[in-house]
């Protein structure tokens, strides 16, 4: 029985990732407002990522179906908070909806305890994976401690270590899409 080939959901879930962390941090270094991000976060980095997760699922990928589907709902998620918790009518409505600085750091500490975990993984797999979770790691280890701080340099710095780290995820996809015209990017050995 002939068996039909399946397309790579890690595509559009590192495309997604990639696109929406990217444009998060045009939104953290000031240079757009947050409405691209809440839009791209719901649809692209959230929706699209959470159902290329569920593919990865179909095709036995363990690590790829908990990341896609994970930090697809962590898109989700976030913009909902954004949405919902800074708006002084719906927060009238209903404070447990407000969004604090300290729900906030929690809310990154918990991913970053996820990402750090995904970290290890990555590093079995290949070099470019393991940096994009590298970044990532560092990047929500900075977002958090800025939150827990207020420090506004390691919130920068963190904004652009994520900048490093959607490009590497772009560069994944690339290596992803390619490979199936005939160029292989390379993406390095596994770390350990």
């Amino acid at each position: 029985m002939e068996q039909t080939k399946l397309g790579n959901p890690a595509a559009v879930g590192l495309a997604g990732f990639a696109m929406t962390t990217f444009l998060l941090q045009c939104h953290n270094l000031g240079w757009i407002a947050v409405g691209p991000v809440l839009w791209l976060g719901l649809f692209y980095g959230g929706l699209a990522q959470f159902i290329a997760g569920f593919f990865e699922f179909k095709v036995g990928n363990n690590f790829g179906f908990s990341a896609f589907v994970s930090y697809g709902a962590f898109w989700m998620a976030l913009a909902l908070y954004l949405i919902f918790g800074t708006s002084d009518e719906i927060v009238k409505s209903y404070p447990v909806l407000k969004l604090t600085g300290s729900g906030v750091a929690y809310f990154l500490l918990a991913w970053t305890i996820y990402t750090g975990i995904l970290f290890i993984g990555s590093m079995k797999q290949n070099g470019a994976l393991a940096f994009v979770f590298l970044t990532l790691f560092l990047g929500f280890l900075g977002l958090t401690v800025k939150e827990f701080t207020g420090s506004a340099l390691i919130g920068t710095l963190a904004a652009w270590d994520l900048m490093i780290c959607a490009f590497a995820a772009w560069y994944l996809m690339a290596h992803v899409i390619l490979a199936d015209l005939g160029i292989n990017l390379p993406v390095g050995k596994p770390w350990k």
